[in-house]
């Protein structure tokens, strides 16, 4: 047994193994209170710098610049009373930022107790878009894309919007097509309404 624990002894001695007394108690570290955590200061601009503003949203009243438009496309030649009709999203051509949601919505509101046309339901139309990948706020409007949509939903006819020009003063135009073929039938434009 006395050779073993020579050998084991030995062994670590080689290693480089150092066997330590045990530590003498030490007494506990003092306790610091914890400093309150302070509140992030925004930064102040400096002296002579102006801070922007974001742009102003301008106050467009959609229901009016829609009405004389829709009112002369639903006496459009070659319209077939009863007819299913897909109003695509507006399009935003402008230098700015315009609601087209809410143009869109103006223009669904001119058309629904129109009996000219049978419009294609939003729930139908959340549903085609979302089959076909479309999502709901789809910035690269085309007219293929609402022909292909419309078609997909069954509709003969699709009125495609487009707002362009200066966002202060811009123009809406909307084209009246025949899913069938793309053939544009009525198209107007007007000035929009503030």
């Amino acid at each position: 047994m006395k050779k073993l624990s020579g050998i084991v002894l030995l062994t670590m001695l080689m290693s480089g193994c150092v066997i330590e007394p045990p530590p003498s108690p030490q007494p506990p570290a003092p306790v610091e209170p914890v400093p309150e955590p302070q509140q992030p200061v925004p930064p102040q601009p400096e002296p002579g710098q102006t801070v922007p503003t974001p742009p102003k949203m301008q106050s467009i009243n959609w229901p009016a610049s829609v009405a004389p438009l829709v009112a002369n496309m639903v006496k459009a030649d070659g319209v077939t009373a009863g007819s299913v009709l897909l109003v695509d999203n507006v399009k935003n051509s402008t230098n700015g930022s315009l609601q087209t949601a809410k143009a869109t919505a103006a223009i669904v509101q001119a058309l629904t107790n129109n009996p000219t046309f049978s419009l294609v339901s939003a729930d139908r139309l959340r549903t085609a878009r979302q089959t076909l990948g479309l999502s709901a706020d789809d910035s690269l409007v085309s007219r293929s894309k609402a022909v292909g949509l419309a078609r997909y939903v069954s509709a003969q006819y699709v009125l495609y919007s487009n707002v362009e020009g200066d966002v202060k003063s811009p123009d809406l135009q909307m084209q009246l097509m025949l899913v069938q073929t793309g053939e544009i039938i009525w198209s107007g434009h007007g000035s929009v309404q503030h």
